[in-house]
């Protein structure tokens, strides 16, 4: 009975984050079909440091940022660093001898994840003396299709050399115990030595050409791969996005790895969205007659992870970040941990705190009975097998 107004209070927050996100998903999409028919231009200034001094009302129909959440903000914010170097170079080569270039065409990340296919031009600001101030300039969005062909093509290219020579590597954190206060689990998390850009845009990159899942099977076999230097007694999560675990290759994939089942925690992510869980279920229910075990990413981030832990059932659930920040300070925070803490023992699923980068962060989730936690205060992610056998004691 005591679990009763528990699991009322979670499908309430569970409702209401589904509106809420339903509205959000609306007012975006309105304002993105909006600004691709209309091709309004988002007009912008920077400092020399390049940092917004000017942001006009079209970034949030461009890029889903209000302006005074850019202002004062590197323009880093709207634009991956790989994307951000090609900008330079076409920048270079259009500069007139006024310091003014137009016509340069890239891709931005909006708020949301999504890309964006832009026109920019700026002129440089200077000041009396002719030292540089920094930039005026305009963004127009370009309708899907009006992208050069050029710049799809040197994506695909990038992302299929990194397949082929194999430029990735695997860094393994640790995952520990708030009971024993050992260590009893890794996730694995790609890397891409070489790059400016992030993992998470180097996949993003990879799922506009189509071989987003192409680099998630290459992920998970450099991990399967590296995790045989890991300690035995520690099991190893690897994420795979839904369509990934729907891929006929992955069981033969997991076959050639060799590794143990019952060592192996497949979290599914939220990249990719979920139309039919029947399948997908059906998939992850083949693969768990091995002994591996399912986990649920991001709990609590969105609403496509909570309708992950309903309609999968799964062995772990992992709390986003954005749950254990300030958990020791925040009653909402504390409420919603609470929840998931019993909602996660009526499953039968192991509860992991994910980012406690905190002392007291730690002690809270501690406290409130999560069985295990993850983040810079326990560890961070390494890729030397000497800190992975530390693990081991």
């Amino acid at each position: 009975m005591l679990l009763v107004p528990v699991e009322i209070y979670l499908a309430w927050l569970f409702f209401a984050r589904q509106y809420r996100e339903k509205l959000g998903w609306w007012r975006t999409s309105y304002l993105m079909n909006k600004v691709l028919n209309e091709s309004t231009p988002w007009r912008w200034a920077t400092d020399a440091a390049g940092r917004f001094t000017y942001c006009g009302p079209e970034s949030l129909q461009l890029v889903g940022y209000e302006p005074s959440e850019l202002i004062g903000h590197h323009f880093s914010r709207t634009i991956d660093p790989s994307d951000l170097a090609g900008v330079l170079q076409d920048r270079n080569r259009r500069t007139d001898a006024t310091g003014a270039w137009t016509g340069v065409r890239t891709i931005y990340r909006h708020r949301l994840g999504s890309r964006v296919m832009v026109d920019v031009s700026a002129r440089a600001c200077l000041g009396a003396e002719g030292q540089y101030l920094g930039l005026e300039g305009e963004t127009r969005s370009l309708r899907p299709g009006t992208m050069n062909d050029s710049v799809a093509a040197e994506t695909r290219r990038r992302v299929k050399a990194v397949m082929d020579e194999r430029l990735l590597l695997t860094a393994f954190q640790p995952v520990w115990s708030l009971s024993s206060g050992k260590v009893i689990g890794v996730e694995a998390l790609t890397r891409f030595p070489g790059s400016p850009a992030s993992p998470d845009a180097q996949f993003r990159d990879a799922d506009s050409v189509g071989l987003g899942v192409e680099l998630e099977m290459v992920a998970l076999e450099t991990a399967l791969d590296a995790a045989r230097a890991l300690p035995n007694q520690l099991y190893v999560a690897v994420n795979l996005s839904p369509d990934a675990c729907l891929d006929p290759r992955l069981p033969a994939v997991l076959a050639r790895a060799g590794f143990p089942g019952e060592r192996l925690v497949l979290e599914v992510t939220e990249r990719h969205a979920v139309q039919e869980y029947g399948p997908l279920g059906n998939a992850l229910e083949s693969l768990r007659r091995s002994g591996l075990r399912i986990a649920v990413d991001d709990a609590g981030a969105g609403f496509a992870s909570m309708r992950h832990i309903l309609e999968l059932s799964p062995d772990l659930i992992k709390l986003d970040r954005d749950v254990i920040a300030g958990i020791d300070s925040d009653p909402a925070r504390q409420a919603l941990g609470t929840a998931m803490v019993g909602f996660a023992a009526g499953l039968g699923a192991t509860l992991v705190a994910e980012g406690i980068e905190t002392t007291d962060e730690l002690a809270t989730v501690t406290g409130m009975g999560m069985h295990a936690g993850q983040g810079y205060l326990l560890g961070r992610p390494s890729l030397d097998p000497d800190d992975w056998a530390s693990w081991a004691h």
